[in-house]
């Protein structure tokens, strides 16, 4: 099966075609990218290759001209190869398999069933979007060698296209595709006001400053002042980064999943299928909760970063909601998990408080038929919600502390990578017992009732 517009396939120019209506044979021929993706993808190794050569040209001035052919030639080859690396990449969509071919001079065929896809997103870094171009960016739940990268194409067919795919995904003709609720929505003034408190901002910000004041004080001179402002320079790119990635960020549930879409200079949207969740965690830093502000981040089966994405690209399909009020932030949350979201928890024996004086007042845990919910942390409230379908392992831990406290932790470990699930910790012995005796059966009975394949918001 395969999908497309009637009245003639997609040009190699990477125009849509005049009309939508559904069709067996659109996508069925092979096609080319946009003839501008090589401009975008040259940009791209240009910028490194100028901040390589710059150095040298400042250095000679006016003389070495045979070196600043040689730096011309370098830039030459580097449109070149663009611009083979276009000719010789084309796609299609036939029976049910998406199939790229690439490579100039090792050939490369990646043939990708889209029973398998985990998700479809479209980005449009900052040149793509002056150029009009997004990228199909196609993944899958294996190895990151096994994903599509579309780049680029016209941003109206590259839309036309990921909404044909995840029609073809869910088994339905792309006309059917259903309306977007959303959620919640990250504004601009919160987002501002909240980047400053930010940890990775905050405290190197403090430290810079303490830096260049304790070495005026040493009358260090220009060694302290570099120190500072490397720093600052460091803390702005940080700044700015942030403020890209998450302007204009909101969420929404669709009949695919959660849609994610956001980006300043470079927009992205993204599909966040229910069934990739591993666990939720809401975050609380200190100094956002006198503002009542919190964040969402989904753990995902899965390495994110693929390629040669950048870390605020491979990051942002984890974090659901940067900034927003508590309730938004629980309502997100519900859309995913049910009432899990809400759950209290209750409070581990009082003795727990001489092993963990200061973060006892927020330890809480709770086991629920389908979720276990566990919260730590006094400076940084973190609450995590675990599918029992999602959990992979139960481990039972007792240091010396512990025993002689006659308590112990319970961890649940799921897919996703290094730290993911919840720990139910310092419960009592007993109930620390029993919960390893319960959690096998649970678990199994969750994965039991998990429908087959990808499951609708609700």
């Amino acid at each position: 099966m395969s999908i497309g517009p009637t009245g003639g396939s997609p040009n190699a120019s990477g125009m849509a075609p005049s009309s939508t209506e559904d069709s067996t044979a659109g996508w069925e021929s092979w096609h080319r990218l946009h003839p501008l993706s090589p401009v975008v993808q040259a940009g791209r190794r240009l910028v490194p290759l100028a901040v390589v050569l710059a150095v040298p040209f400042l250095s000679r001035g006016s003389s070495g001209k045979y070196q600043s052919l040689v730096d011309s030639a370098l830039v030459g080859l580097a449109v070149v190869i663009g611009a083979a690396e276009w000719l010789v990449t084309r796609w299609r969509v036939q029976a049910g398999v998406l199939r790229l071919e690439t490579g100039l001079l090792r050939r490369r065929t990646t043939q990708l069933p889209l029973s398998r896809v985990q998700s479809i997103d479209l980005v449009r870094p900052g040149t793509a979007r002056v150029l009009g171009l997004a990228e199909v960016r196609v993944r899958s739940g294996g190895s990151r060698e096994g994903d599509v990268r579309l780049a680029y194409l016209a941003a109206e067919r590259a839309e036309h296209l990921r909404d044909g795919l995840l029609a073809l995904v869910r088994g339905h003709r792309p006309t059917l595709a259903g309306a977007e609720n959303q959620l919640a929505r990250v504004s601009t003034g919160r987002l501002l006001a909240s980047t400053p408190l930010r940890g990775v901002i905050l405290w190197p910000t403090l430290a810079a400053v303490a830096f260049f004041v304790w070495g005026r004080h040493l009358s260090l001179g220009a060694g302290s002042v570099a120190v500072a402002t490397t720093m600052v320079l460091a803390v702005g790119t940080g700044v700015a980064r942030i403020l890209s990635s998450q302007y204009g960020f909101e969420v929404a549930h669709t009949r695919d999943g959660l849609l994610i879409r956001g980006g300043a200079v470079g927009t992205f949207t993204e599909t966040l299928a229910l069934h990739r969740v591993q666990a939720l965690r809401v975050v609380e830093p200190l100094l956002w909760r006198p503002f009542g502000w919190a964040k969402l981040v989904a753990d995902v089966a899965g390495g994110q970063r693929r390629g040669d994405e950048d870390r605020a690209a491979s990051g942002r399909i984890r974090t659901l909601v940067p900034v927003a009020p508590r309730a938004d932030v629980l309502r997100v949350a519900e859309s995913i998990v049910g009432p899990a979201a809400r759950a209290v928890g209750t409070s581990p024996p009082s003795r727990a408080r001489l092993k963990a004086p200061i973060s006892y007042p927020l330890l809480r845990a709770e086991l629920l038929d389908d979720y276990a919910v566990s919260a730590v942390g006094r400076f940084r409230r973190l609450t995590t919600i675990v599918p029992l379908s999602k959990v992979q392992s139960v481990r039972w831990v007792q240091g010396p502390v512990q025993r002689r406290l006659d308590v112990a932790t319970v961890h649940l470990d799921a897919a996703g990578g290094r730290g993911t699930g919840a720990a139910l910790r310092d419960r009592s012995t007993d109930e620390a017992q029993e919960l390893l005796r319960r959690l096998p059966g649970l678990c199994a009975a969750a994965r039991r009732s998990v429908p087959v394949g990808p499951a609708p918001v609700p």
